[in-house]
């Protein structure tokens, strides 16, 4: 029993995993109550769930303020230019679906629609875990989270399946999260973490190699002059 009961033991591990998930989404439902926030508290999300995979969070709320501060204005510039588009798309499917005659015409620019919303979700899906994880100004993070949704259609698919696997069940089988207190409790903070394992496989293939440090002689080693001066 007291094996089990071990700081190390593998049943405290899984049950300080559970705690730090919970604390997670507490501060994350916390920070987004503002909407206005929700940028942030996305990035700060995200940021925490990386470390927590990698097994480097010392403190979820340390790691989740500190990204939350840093990032707060960038990520708040990027929610608001999702929030425009997302009141664009909206005004254009009404235009299309109210004022357009012809439905041949209709169909061709609800077909645009629907490709350009895919491609800005999938933008918005890799948007703040990339700031989360890299620098960069708001441009390059908006650029290269979209060329990682294309060049990697696998992660995608399988990041858009978890969320949607979670809306489903919330939504045909309320009871299965407890009528939405899993959400509360662990959800948006478990969603993250499943979700980071993929993108941190994405993210390390963009992370250049550290260079091994130069082998440099100790006091007591003789260099190679040396020998050669001993030879002589």
């Amino acid at each position: 029993m007291a094996s089990i009961l071990a700081a190390d033991s593998a049943l405290m591990r899984v049950l300080t995993r559970i705690a730090d998930l919970m604390i997670l989404n507490l501060l994350f439902l916390a920070t987004s109550i503002p909407l206005v926030t929700l940028g942030a508290s996305l990035t700060a999300l995200h940021f925490t769930a990386l470390r927590i995979g990698l097994g480097e969070c010392t403190s979820v709320s340390g790691d989740y303020f500190r990204s939350f501060r840093s990032d707060f204005r960038q990520a708040t510039g990027i929610l608001g230019i999702f929030a425009a588009l997302a009141v664009v798309f909206a005004a254009w499917y009404l235009v299309v679906t109210q004022l357009v005659p012809g439905a041949l015409l209709q169909l061709l620019l609800l077909a645009v629609w629907y490709l350009l919303v895919a491609v800005a979700a999938l933008t918005a899906l890799y948007a703040f875990p990339y700031l989360a994880a890299f620098e960069g100004r708001t441009r390059e993070v908006l650029r290269n989270a979209r060329l990682l949704s294309w060049r990697h259609p696998l992660a995608s698919i399988l990041a858009v399946a978890v969320i949607g696997l979670a809306a489903v069940v919330t939504i045909f089988s309320p009871q299965a999260t407890g009528y939405g207190l899993a959400w509360f409790l662990i959800g948006f903070a478990g969603i993250a973490v499943v979700n980071g394992v993929l993108f941190r496989r994405v993210f390390d293939r963009y992370i250049p190699a550290v260079a091994p440090a130069p082998v440099v002689p100790s006091a007591w080693e003789p260099t190679e002059a040396a020998r050669r001066a001993e030879e002589e």
